[in-house]
């Protein structure tokens, strides 16, 4: 083995990690994973992934963050059932990623999607204020 040779692996070596923390660097820092349109295409809600954390957001403004991808997707789902309530046509489009580390996590709490939806429904309409508080 000639040192030229060395040489030039070295050199292939520090031309690779160049190459990586190049592409790194331009990679995104936000992946989005799930939007909530309405017909006219206009976004309503989204949800993005953040240095690992999901962060929800609607009407333009982030709504909330969570490391529970299942709690996320819930949540997005729930505004979309609100809409479609309201008499509102919207689309819901989620990445498989967004949708298969729910699916795990609500496994691993013993419960399929649809199960862990319903459960974190029912505990936000039990957190839910009064529409009509009493006024002293």
């Amino acid at each position: 083995m000639s040192i030229q040779s060395k040489a030039r692996r070295e050199a292939k070596k520090r031309k690779a990690v160049k190459t990586r923390n190049q592409v790194l660097a331009n990679a995104p820092a936000i992946e989005p994973h799930a939007e909530l349109r309405n017909p006219q295409g206009d976004l309503l809600a989204g949800i993005v992934r953040q240095a690992g954390v999901w962060v929800f957001g609607l009407d333009g403004r982030i709504a909330g963050s969570s490391d529970s991808a299942a709690e996320v997707l819930a949540m997005i789902k729930q505004a979309a059932a609100l809409h479609e309530a309201q008499g509102n046509a919207v689309r819901l489009v989620y990445s498989d990623e967004l949708r298969d580390t729910a699916v795990i996590e609500a496994a691993a709490q013993g419960l399929t999607l649809e199960q862990f939806e319903e459960r974190l429904a029912e505990q936000m309409k039990a957190n839910k204020p009064d529409a009509d508080p009493e006024v002293n």
